[in-house]
């Protein structure tokens, strides 16, 4: 694991010398991951390109900072994560634009391709998927968030709470709370049903 966080402080000290090459690769190895998260936090792809575009430049000007707190070579160069410095800016990012007011689309991820071999099945699943989705969808934007990087992202607990720019421990807190909330809101649509 040491040769990509070394390899991380490398690349922020290339993006600190505004080397365009650099960001190209910063983008073709996160930005598949971030878009993920972007659209599954916001629901709607263009908003979710803007998103992952805003955090590439917020890489390119934090860069200089990055490097300089991170030299490339010393242990706390190694220390730099670049995904997770991008998935805590991209989080971010789509918090603000959900609280600015945007609605949520129901669709799904637009290159996921569709698995389901028969229509009454991909009903079936839509609607679970669906219901399953709206719910989350319903939970306040940190619970949503760490819904979406535990389960969608599958990030391990430290690499989320990383991403939220949260200690693990409260990290977790808030996931059990989101876990709580939705099982509160499948068993009252169970009911309702």
């Amino acid at each position: 694991m040491a040769a990509p966080m070394a390899d991380d402080a490398a690349l922020a000290a290339r993006l600190a010398a505004r080397d365009a090459q650099a960001l190209r690769e910063v983008i073709a190895r996160h930005a598949g991951a971030l878009n993920r998260i972007a659209y599954r936090m916001v629901g709607d792809a263009h908003e979710a390109e803007d998103i992952v575009q805003e955090a590439c430049l917020r890489l390119w000007d934090h860069a200089p900072r990055l490097a300089q707190r991170h030299p490339a070579g010393t242990p706390a160069g190694a220390a730099l994560r670049l995904s997770g410095w991008l998935k805590r800016v991209v989080t971010n990012l789509a918090i603000d634009r959900l609280r600015a007011g945007r609605r949520i689309s129901g669709e799904e991820v637009p290159e996921r391709a569709d698995e389901a071999p028969l229509a009454d099945s991909r009903i079936e699943v839509e609607q679970r998927d669906g219901a399953t989705r709206a719910l989350v969808l319903a939970l306040p934007e940190r619970q949503r968030a760490a819904i979406v990087l535990t389960y969608y992202e599958e990030l391990p607990n430290a690499e989320a709470a990383e991403a939220m720019d949260m200690n693990i421990k409260a990290f977790e807190s808030l996931l059990h709370r989101a876990r709580a909330s939705l099982r509160q809101a499948f068993a009252a649509q169970g009911e309702a049903q």
